[in-house]
């Protein structure tokens, strides 16, 4: 069967959209054209023109071949949005994944890190001494401190903290702004590496970046942030399998929440689009409403009088 070159002649003006009306991210928008390719090749047709009954072989075929629910979840949604894009420019009168079903997902929860282990590292960051450990403690401060994503982290520009900030301009997925607040040790772990960040830089050059590095990148990478903090961990005394950037961030938001943070609030400064991403930080408030109810409802308090 000879497949046609191109799934639809309307992707490219779809993801034109997603990236010049919603700013979606590059590698959001190659996922996208990934999966309405993936379909074209299993439609062998222009997928603008399929059915229902074609996406449901489709994803019956995808379930078959191995596809896990969370891919096969993701890749409905481009689907969505695909569609509900063709209705909007009137090439399509119907959406044929309005009476689609996106598969059931577990639950995961991320990795914890307690209180009292991000005190550990906190304690041992702050025992380091010289350019390494300032830069240490600083990446420590602004990933459990202010809840960054390690590629906003490692990608701040120098200016992002001029005038020791109480607040820095992060951008973030989808190349969206946000103000995230700093608090006093984190400003204090800045101001610290800022006063070595020259040893980071080659002899007589400049660096836009706040954490600048030699290597090719020109700043600190991922991958070298997260041995930072492993090899941290170990000093510490914790599984250095449990910690990453984004542990850390983690720590950040369900530390918050469980202290009673207003999940609106954390969800603006983790940059979430959605509200039902940072709900899954409610977990950690479990023990404590139900530890509430218990002290506090009047039914509990009879029973304790009943008791006495």
């Amino acid at each position: 069967m000879v497949r046609p070159t191109a799934p639809s002649r309307h992707v490219d003006a779809f993801l034109e959209m997603l990236a010049a009306e919603r700013g979606s991210a590059k590698l959001t928008i190659a996922a996208y054209r990934a999966d309405l390719d993936d379909l074209h090749h299993f439609i062998a047709g222009d997928i603008a023109t399929v059915t229902t009954s074609d996406l449901r072989r489709y994803l019956k075929h995808s379930a078959e071949a191995g596809l896990g629910p969370r891919s096969a979840a993701r890749r409905l949604s481009a689907f969505r949005q695909f569609f509900r894009f063709l209705v909007v420019e009137a090439i399509r009168r119907d959406d044929p994944t309005a009476s689609l079903d996106a598969p059931r997902l577990p639950r995961a929860l991320p990795k914890q890190l307690d209180e009292t282990d991000a005190a550990k590292l906190l304690t041992m960051a702050a025992a380091h001494d010289g350019p390494e450990g300032a830069r240490l403690n600083c990446l420590l401060e602004l990933l459990y401190g202010a809840g960054l994503r390690v590629s906003e982290l490692v990608g701040l520009p120098l200016a992002a903290v001029a005038r020791e900030p109480r607040f820095i301009v992060v951008r973030g997925k989808g190349d969206k702004e946000r103000l995230v607040p700093l608090g006093e040790p984190a400003r204090v772990a800045l101001k610290s590496y800022l006063d070595q960040r020259g040893h980071f830089l080659k002899p007589g050059k400049t660096s836009r970046f706040l954490f600048p590095s030699r290597g090719k990148a020109g700043h600190l990478t991922r991958e070298r942030c997260g041995q930072l903090l492993k090899a941290l961990a170990v000093e510490a005394g914790l599984d250095p399998t449990l910690l990453s950037p984004h542990v850390l961030r983690h720590a950040f938001a369900s530390h918050l929440v469980d202290h009673g943070a207003d999940l609106r609030a954390v969800q603006e400064m983790l940059g979430h689009a959605d509200i039902a991403t940072t709900q899954i930080y409610t977990h950690v408030q479990s023990g404590r409403l139900q530890r509430l109810v218990a002290e506090n409802h009047p039914l509990a308090r009879r029973k304790r009088r009943g008791q006495g």
